[in-house]
């Protein structure tokens, strides 16, 4: 897909839908015509690297032992992944200073997948456990894919599964210790 690899490349800021259709060969009013807005294009493009409606039912279909391992796996693959990773990068180094970057990382990454994952596992306060995973799993996307963050960014993939799988494991199913730390849902 051409927006994935314009978007990659160039970043959210310095691309265009002009340029995204020079690189597909079509003509703008195309693209316009598909996707929409830019915001829309850009959120399509990262869309199909995570495929959350088919990676939700996969993830959840073992029932909640080692979802956690899972999901980490799930995600790792996901960047691990040069073709999938590049519109994750541009995802994540815009999020920062792009409202609509960081509109794309939580409703993908938050709604579309981690609150799905935890609302079906039945457990209270399921907006803020996945808000919990996607703060590590972002922030270890951070640290080893962007950052570069040695040893991490060389780390073996079994070697973080073994250490962060458990801790998202505990986000998503273990039972809260003091229900009264003021968080409520929406």
């Amino acid at each position: 897909m051409a927006a994935r690899e314009v978007f990659a490349e160039r970043g959210y800021d310095k691309t265009s839908v002009r340029g995204i259709a020079k690189v597909a060969g079509v003509d703008p009013a195309l693209v316009h015509h598909y996707f929409g807005s830019k915001d829309d294009l850009f959120a399509a493009a990262v869309e199909v690297s995570m495929e959350p409606a088919l990676v939700v039912p996969a993830i959840l279909g073992e029932g909640p032992d080692g979802i956690g391992e899972r999901l980490l796996r799930y995600f790792l693959g996901v960047w691990e992944n040069p073709v999938t990773r590049a519109p994750l990068l541009a995802v994540i180094r815009s999020a920062l200073t792009h409202e609509a970057a960081a509109k794309v990382l939580r409703t993908l990454v938050l709604r579309r997948l981690l609150e799905r994952i935890a609302a079906d596992l039945d457990v209270p306060d399921p907006t803020f456990r996945a808000e919990l995973a996607a703060s590590h799993m972002v922030g270890i996307a951070i640290l080893r894919y962007v950052v570069q963050v040695e040893p991490l960014a060389s780390a073996d993939q079994e070697d973080i599964v073994a250490l962060v799988a458990p801790t998202l494991q505990r986000y998503l199913t273990e039972e809260c210790p003091g229900s009264a730390r003021g968080v409520t849902e929406e």
